[in-house]
């Protein structure tokens, strides 16, 4: 069937959390040079750092400066009509139904790149939320579109978002994350030999650069549910400069599982127990290995488990027993000195190091009791799926998943990019799933319609209302609290 037909056939309405529209560059900075000056347009000619550099580049400069190829030829070309679709908000409006789409939060494909100008790039950001805002105001009962939020200092989030809720009415939100910061020089002999080690990424949440608590406090206040859409191309392990496959493939998942990461460690879930999070396209698989490794982490590094690694609670004289009774030649005899006994590698500071830290309890700050509590702070977390992600079904695992958990998976089309052939087959191909009996109707309902709703009206129950899912929202919101 069709996507349109197998939406016909639903109970529900499809929420797309995750869809995409490309600004067309001469219209883009026009506009923005009128809302921001020159200047500020100046800052919208296309991801020059990120894709446009290393596109301009031969191989041989690409591989000499190890520097990642990147994603070249990434919207509709030879499909006319979605190339159309993704950059005109009416023509998406008029063919919604024909995607089997009700309501679509969009996402940009482009942003400003302002370097380290800081006032420039939150003016170009400032620019660029006014301009989306106005792009899609006519069509709000069926699109939202993001406002991107600054992130490189709380100060600058929280301005904004109170800009972006308040001037423009704006409801959901794209904030920055993975921000890259500077490691100071390292001076070895002489202000010459200086070298940079770095940057490293600020995740907003375990040892930041900043306290965000505030940004996230401001979140609930205003009702925004934070979203996170960043980028892994190009770090580390992701830096062929040949092949842009191999950079692609779990970018997003290793972003998305950072960001995550970081934030339940540093407690946020906790300290902010009715504040959703998502983490866009990188799927659901990772967070089901993800929410495995940490109750696994936890079971063998908890405050009482890392009894069983203190160096204080060896029994030295029975060690020493058993060197003599098993051990090869020569071992008992080291094994009398105990910091001799100590060691289980060439470095005694592997043995009973412990770098300093004062607290050594990695779960502290998230206040980890028992191994449910784990459940409960993770259920703030969703985790934009896109619907050709055969690992989809994943999330609903209760069988496999620990805890018995559903991840919370939201369906996000990607329309407008690459990886979306047609637009009107997304549908189709997240129904696969259940056509191929690997989700239930149920699940494919949670995953299309009643995990959007939780996310994005937990925080703000006005979210939905004036759309033409309005009426269903609140019917599923009413039967939840029944």
């Amino acid at each position: 069937m069709t996507s349109q037909k197998i939406h016909d056939n639903l109970s529900h309405p499809v929420i797309d959390s995750d869809a995409h529209w490309l600004g067309f560059g001469p219209l883009l900075q026009e506009r923005i040079a009128k809302i921001g000056g020159r200047k500020v347009a100046e800052c919208f000619k296309g991801y020059r750092d990120l894709i446009g550099t290393p596109l301009q580049m031969t191989p041989e400069e690409r591989r000499f400066k190890r520097v990642a190829h990147m994603g070249f030829w990434q919207v509709p070309m030879a499909n006319t009509i979605d190339r159309a679709t993704a950059m005109m908000p009416g023509l998406l409006y008029e063919r919604l139904d024909e995607l089997g789409l009700d309501f679509c939060v969009m996402y940009p494909t482009d942003g400003p790149s302002a370097g380290k100008d800081d006032g420039l790039r939150v003016a170009a950001i400032r620019a660029f939320n006014i301009f989306s805002a106005e792009l899609f105001a006519d069509y709000a009962d069926r699109v939202t579109p993001v406002a991107v939020i600054p992130t490189n200092h709380p100060e600058e989030a929280i301005a904004e978002l109170e800009y972006v809720t308040g001037d423009l009415g704006m409801k959901a939100a794209l904030f920055s994350a993975m921000i890259p910061r500077d490691v100071p020089r390292v001076d070895e002999g002489g202000d010459a030999g200086a070298v940079r080690l770095g940057p490293w990424y600020d995740t907003l949440g375990l040892d930041s650069a900043y306290d965000y608590d505030p940004v996230w406090q401001k979140c609930v206040e205003l009702g925004i549910a934070p979203t996170f859409h960043s980028s892994g191309r190009g770090y580390v392990l992701r830096r062929s400069p040949s092949n842009f496959t191999y950079n692609h493939i779990g970018h997003f998942a290793s972003a998305g599982e950072a960001i995550c990461k970081s934030l339940l460690l540093n407690g946020v879930t906790r300290r902010f127990p009715n504040l959703n999070f998502a983490f866009l396209e990188g799927g659901s698989h990772y967070a089901c290995q993800l929410l495995a490794d940490l109750i696994g982490h936890w079971n063998v590094r908890n405050k009482d488990a890392l009894d069983l690694l203190d160096p204080a609670n060896l029994e030295h004289e029975s060690l020493i027993e058993l060197g003599r009774k098993y051990g090869p030649p020569g071992m008992a005899e080291l094994l009398v000195d105990r910091e001799s006994a100590l060691y289980a590698s060439m470095a005694p500071e592997v043995s009973v190091g412990t770098g300093g830290e004062p607290n050594l309890d990695d779960f502290a700050r998230c206040k980890i009791e028992s191994v449910e509590d784990f459940k409960v702070l993770f259920s703030n977390f969703y985790f934009g799926c896109e619907a050709d992600d055969r690992m989809n079904a994943s999330a609903f695992n209760d069988k496999v998943n620990p805890l018995g958990t559903r991840i919370n998976a939201l369906f996000s089309s990607d329309i407008g990019h690459f990886d979306v052939q047609h637009m009107n087959e997304v549908l189709e191909e997240a129904h696969e799933l259940v056509d191929d009996g690997v989700m239930s109707d149920d699940d494919f309902r949670d995953f299309t319609f009643a995990n959007p709703v939780a996310f994005w009206s937990r925080g703000n129950p006005r979210f939905f209302e004036g759309t033409v899912v309005q009426d269903q929202v609140a019917d599923l919101l009413s039967s939840q609290i029944e």
